[in-house]
């Protein structure tokens, strides 16, 4: 009777404790808890890694006009390549500032607003990766360098990787749709700041260097945007509570 009495408590049934584990364990074979990781891709990397430098270059022409101009006090040696690019499209010529037209500023703060994105998510890249080693994820590497940050071979783990990606994806989407207005502008009004070039300089100075921002925002939101959907496709469904009464 003794034994009839305690032997629940004791040993509990099968189905018992087969419904304490769940079937989509949190923990890996090691019994640590498993961690959603994101892994930067080379591309994405390297290419903000070599814009961020160019729009803040930009920028800084753009919003510090006229001094950053032909004949201003700060635009040798800095921005005298923009002595060239100022007659191929006039947004960045004497014709725009004369006429107090205000969209290459407003799209040069955006800019700004956009590559902040990009940095915070670079930062928190270098800051908080760690290498994805044989030995598994999470192993920690004594010297960070930039060929390291262009390995592929970096994650950073858990909400500060989720919220990095969430960040530099908002910022791609940025990019892209800022540079298809600045493209349909143009379009839209007659090729007015353009028109004036050659087919050949065109191509070469103004249709190649802006696409860029075309292609590799596209690739960016391609690939963050399908890790994003990836990781909600595979989420636990959210549990929400009885709201508390006051």
């Amino acid at each position: 009777m003794v034994s009839t009495r305690h032997h629940p408590r004791d040993f509990p049934p099968p189905s018992t404790a087969r419904a304490s584990t769940p079937s989509n364990s949190s923990e890996s074979s090691s019994g640590s808890p498993k961690s959603w990781v994101h892994t930067p891709t080379t591309a994405v990397t390297l290419w903000l890694l070599v814009s961020c430098p160019l729009v803040l270059w930009d920028a800084g022409y753009v919003l510090l006009r006229p001094h950053s101009m032909p004949g201003g006090k700060w635009h040798s040696p800095i921005w005298s390549p923009y002595a060239l690019y100022s007659k191929v499209d006039y947004v960045y010529g004497w014709p725009a500032l004369n006429a107090n037209d205000g969209f290459p500023a407003t799209q040069s703060i955006l800019n700004l607003v956009e590559t902040a994105g990009y940095l915070y998510y670079l930062w928190v890249v270098y800051k908080y990766g760690t290498s994805a080693t044989s030995a598994g994820r999470g192993q920690p590497k004594s010297q960070k360098g930039l060929s390291w940050i262009l390995t592929g071979e970096t994650v950073v783990a858990g909400r500060r990787g989720a919220t990095a990606v969430l960040v530099a994806f908002s910022a791609s989407v940025m990019t892209l749709s800022k540079t298809v207005l600045y493209w349909m502008q143009e379009a839209l009004s007659g090729f007015v700041n353009i028109g004036h070039n050659d087919l050949r300089s065109l191509v070469i100075l103004w249709i190649i260097p802006n696409g860029l921002w075309l292609i590799f925002p596209t690739y960016n939101i391609y690939v963050l945007g399908e890790e994003i959907i990836s990781s909600l496709a595979n989420a636990a469904p959210r549990q929400r509570g009885r709201p508390k009464l006051q």
